[in-house]
């Protein structure tokens, strides 16, 4: 008999189910999209459907602690995603003007 799984924080303070490499946040938008715990177990194939129904109550019994989780999480990736922007612009920029440069220097 295998024993589902439940939610727990790894070492990053990621949500994840079981001892899969799947996070919460992952299951709860497919939920809040209406998507069923099959719909779900499909996306997921790591999981099995006690997983996820797991995963599901595990939100509902927790939700504004999940919540909050999540708008953290939307918060990191925001910054992080700003940081890679700017420092890609960067490069970016830099790939240009030495692409430009190259193009100038050849007969």
């Amino acid at each position: 008999m295998t024993v589902p799984s439940d939610v727990c924080k790894d070492e990053h303070g990621v949500y994840r189910v079981g001892e899969s490499r799947v996070s919460i946040d992952s299951l709860v938008f497919a939920f809040k999209q209406g998507h069923s715990a099959e719909t779900i177990q499909q996306q997921y194939p790591a999981l099995q459907l006690a997983d996820v129904y797991a995963a599901i109550a595990f939100y509902l019994r927790n939700r504004n602690e999940v919540e909050q989780y999540l708008k953290s999480q939307a918060a990191l990736w925001s910054h992080l995603r700003d940081e890679w922007n700017a420092r890609s612009g960067t490069l970016v920029q830099r790939l240009r003007d030495s692409r430009q440069n190259a193009m100038v220097e050849t007969p």
